[in-house]
């Protein structure tokens, strides 16, 4: 049997669930997840086996933009080299066939120190967080980042477009159901128009919930609120169903009839793929999340037009599309190793 260690990114919950979407079609492999916080998280409670022992740096969010990206970068260098320590270990002890890594560049280092083979699923092929001076360092970083890239035998881009060398594009890679909506509606007693609130795995959404609930106060239809306030939000919402943290986010996009949402990927890729009208707002001067917005149509000022936004979304006929990127995922590292 194969041995796959899979070195998923804690930053955000988007990495792992795609990550568990591909775990899940790989037949006669034993898959050793490494990651941290929520993602771990989710992990456990869906029975797999993982390492939870990385602790990444958190973004500093004020009013829905990123401050001090000059200090979250330095951080972030810092929590790199821990992880270089930390795969190391857990390599030299589980000697996989195969590291799969989700955006976790320090065990792909290591990995490839090692020679064991490494497949990297990634949205981005460099990072555009600073200005002026510091991005002469993030410059470098990209530089090395990229040097990475080029030693791994596959690159996977959960995105449709043409293969380039080791960069293979599958389309999106999203979670599936063996519910339908129906079912899911009655499962978690959706009985009227209903809104799913999420903003992910750390505390840089509140904003959003805070101008979500005042736009939805403004409306007069008679509507339900589930808020995802995930596993770092500790505050107290009035007149909302608060699940606090899931591990099946993409039945309640499914279920519902709007999502309002930060501009992560996955979560973008999963109300695609289920249909869902959705609105995604991003955090305000994270290039990643301010890209995928724009190509959903959005902008981080649509923040102060979310009511209207909303009226508009709830009329919104769903269009499902469907996508096969986990599958393709899958059988592009089964033949890898064959």
């Amino acid at each position: 049997m194969n041995v796959f260690n899979f070195f998923s990114s804690p930053i955000g919950l988007g990495h792992v669930t795609r990550d568990i979407a591909i775990a899940g079609e790989f037949e006669n492999v034993l898959t050793n997840f490494v990651t941290g916080s929520g993602a771990a998280k989710i992990l456990e409670n869906l029975g797999l086996k993982v390492q939870d022992v990385y602790n990444p740096p958190s973004f500093i969010i004020k009013n829905g933009t990123l401050k001090n990206s000059a200090k979250w970068l330095w951080n972030y260098y810092q929590y790199y080299k821990d992880c270089k320590n930390i795969s190391q270990g857990i390599l030299q002890a589980d000697n996989p066939n195969l590291v799969i890594s989700d955006e976790d560049f320090a065990s792909l280092t290591v990995a490839q120190n090692m020679k064991i083979p490494t497949v990297l699923i990634t949205d981005v092929l460099e990072t555009h967080f600073t200005k002026g001076l510091t991005s002469l360092i993030e410059k470098k970083m990209n530089k090395s980042m990229r040097a990475i890239i080029e030693k791994c035998d596959i690159v996977i881009i959960p995105e449709n477009g043409d293969d380039q060398g080791n960069i293979k594009r599958v389309g999106s890679i999203v979670r599936q159901t063996s519910f339908s909506r129906n079912e899911l509606r009655k499962k978690f007693s959706f009985e009227k128009k209903t809104i799913v609130i999420s903003i992910g795995g750390t505390n840089a959404g509140i904003f959003l919930i805070e101008n979500a609930l005042e736009a939805i106060s403004k409306i007069n239809q008679d509507i339900d609120i589930i808020l995802v306030s995930g596993p770092a939000v500790t505050k107290k919402f009035k007149n909302v169903r608060n699940l606090g943290f899931v591990d099946n986010l993409h039945e309640l996009i499914f279920a519902g009839d709007l999502l309002i949402s930060l501009a992560g990927k996955s979560t973008i890729d999963e109300a695609n793929a289920y249909g869902t009208p959705s609105i995604f707002i991003p955090i305000k001067g994270h290039f990643e999340q301010e890209d995928n917005a724009k190509d959903e149509g959005f902008v981080f000022e649509d923040v102060n037009r979310l009511d209207e936004l909303i009226l508009e979304k709830l009329e919104e006929k769903r269009n499902q599309i469907n996508t096969h990127g986990a599958k393709n995922a899958s059988d592009i590292i089964r033949e890898l190793m064959n």
